[in-house]
């Protein structure tokens, strides 16, 4: 593997096991004042598989129900602990909790599933242009990174593990109103391995960009303004098809409702070929206080 950074998520998402059941994972600082969401996400999907043993092995992950109760330290390890809720004939259920410093900070419900065949339909891909034909971003000048709060320069000033490619880019530091929706391509920057269960860890990882912010866009506001603050509360995830994180996947998302400071966002994950490989939701926080 030649990216060190998409190195790095590869063995963040690699848990250290300390019983049958328990496991430790280390945080990453990608820039942000707590720990990823995508990264608890990603880790506790990795925990969950670990426990779908040789008497379940066929079965794969095809639903994750998730609640973020805490905001995560970056700088202490969490801890993963799995209970093997039930193995039925078909479908196995496992009960995540991640806890750090001796409190709850997450919780989630994972569902497996023996494939077996039945009756199949999908929603079709939005017709837009292909991520070839999409100029990446280019990067923010220092004059311009430097008028920005020291929690936007340090999301800003990196490169991450995924390329993102948007079909109608926002100017996030100067956000227009627009409708609640939007398309973004989105790859692992580097090839990796053929593991089905690594591909689900790094989509669970990556689905946690770009879902809430769709429900800021009718009000004209961004993460990045520093008199804007926004949180997962809840996350929920469904694997349909077979697909590759490291091949352009189309992120598809729109928000039906924001009200109460809470907004809702739902998201199609689809293949290059048109394939709808997973759908997600997420309801999140979104305060806004007084600007200056």
């Amino acid at each position: 593997m030649s990216n060190p950074i998409v190195g790095e998520l590869i063995d963040l998402l690699q848990l250290e096991r300390l019983e049958e059941n328990l496991f430790r994972g280390q945080s990453r600082d990608i820039g942000t004042k707590y720990v990823f969401g995508g990264q608890v996400l990603g880790q506790a999907l990795s925990a969950a598989q670990a426990t779908v043993d040789s008497e379940t092995s066929d079965r794969n992950a095809h639903s994750l129900h998730a609640y973020f109760l805490r905001a995560g330290d970056i700088e202490a390890p969490i801890v993963y602990q799995v209970d093997r809720t039930r193995d039925g004939g078909s479908f196995s259920v496992r009960r995540v909790t991640a806890i750090q410093h001796g409190k709850v900070i997450f919780f989630c419900a994972a569902s497996f599933h023996t494939p077996e065949p039945g009756s199949e339909h999908q929603l079709s891909m939005p017709e837009v242009p292909r991520p070839e034909d999409i100029e990446p971003a280019p990067p923010l000048s220092p004059e311009e990174l430097a008028k920005l709060p020291t929690k936007v320069q340090r999301w800003l000033d990196r490169s991450g593990p995924f390329e993102f490619r948007h079909v109608y880019p926002r100017d996030e530091l100067n956000p227009p109103k627009r409708p609640p929706y939007q398309q973004v391509w989105f790859r692992l920057a580097d090839k990796v391995g053929d593991d089905p269960e690594l591909h689900r860890a790094l989509l669970a990882y990556a689905s946690d960009f770009h879902l809430l912010g769709t429900a800021t866009f009718p009000h004209g506001i961004s993460y990045y303004q520093p008199n804007v603050a926004m949180a997962s509360l809840d996350h929920a995830l469904w694997f349909h098809r077979p697909f590759r994180a490291d091949d352009w996947l189309l992120y598809s998302i729109d928000s039906p409702s924001v009200q109460e400071a809470r907004g809702l966002a739902r998201g199609q994950i689809f293949d290059r070929h048109g394939k709808l490989v997973a759908s997600t939701a997420q309801e999140g926080l979104i305060r806004v206080g007084k600007a200056g």
